[in-house]
């Protein structure tokens, strides 16, 4: 990981604020939440959270945290070293030195189901991205559950639409997995793919993401997850423009 870069400036628009964790009591509200939306005792916290950067999006007025995130930097071979790569093989990705920005822990408050919340916080990481030349944002995307049943019409237009690169794709490294791109032969029915698809990934997706040919069935989070990565030359600049607009 990146010993320096530069930091993040808080942004503010409309209902809400997104800012830097600082101290004791913000911690608390990044578990909590955490607790809250993932239904595990302690906020799910790890080893991770020791370095990473906590982001909170607080509701002006009365200052309700509605989401969190966590963020850290990394750079060619320290890739390895990533909440991620401890589910997916990612040495393809590791070979290429420019920055990226793992995006970890994205919750929204399950009460609080306005869209300009995730708008926000895109909006408050696109100054970061540009100030530390940022190629790629790359992430876990998560379904709730390990059943992929639910989840197959999504599952079938990931495979159709949006799996990643063959000089990027991650390799296989978790015990069990869900090799969807191989086990599904049948075309999505849109209407339900998009219905249960959940809302980060669709918004990664929708700027140009792509993800991993399997999905990681992750018992300890209850959660079935997809690498999930955004390269920064993929947004289409009318997205880049009305997200900057928000700084």
């Amino acid at each position: 990981m990146t010993a320096t870069h530069a930091g993040m400036t808080p942004v503010t628009k409309g209902r809400y604020s997104v800012v830097r964790a600082d101290g004791a009591a913000d911690m608390a509200a990044v578990f909590g939440l955490r607790a809250l939306c993932f239904d595990i005792d302690g906020g799910a916290q790890d080893q991770f959270d020791e370095t990473a950067t906590h982001m909170l999006v607080r509701q002006r007025g009365d200052g309700t945290v509605v989401a969190t995130f966590r963020m850290a930097l990394f750079g060619g071979a320290d890739l390895l070293g990533s909440y991620a790569a401890q589910f997916y093989d990612l040495t393809l990705m590791a070979q290429i030195a420019a920055p990226k920005l793992e995006l970890g822990r994205f919750c929204v408050h399950p009460e609080h189901n306005d869209p300009d919340i995730l708008r926000i916080a895109w909006a408050s990481l696109t100054g970061y991205v540009d100030d530390n030349d940022v190629e790629t944002l790359f992430g876990c995307s998560s379904f709730k559950g390990t059943l992929h049943a639910p989840y197959r019409d999504a599952f079938a237009l990931l495979k159709a639409r949006h799996l990643g690169p063959a000089d990027r794709m991650p390799a296989v490294k978790a015990a069990e997995v869900f090799r969807y791109a191989h086990e599904i032969k049948e075309k999505p029915e849109l209407a339900k793919a998009n219905a249960t698809l959940p809302p980060l990934l669709r918004t990664y997706l929708t700027m140009g993401g792509w993800v991993s040919d399997h999905a990681v069935i992750d018992r300890a989070m209850n959660t079935l997850h997809v690498f999930t990565a955004l390269e920064i030359g993929a947004i289409p600049e009318a997205r880049k423009s009305r997200l900057r607009a928000l700084v």
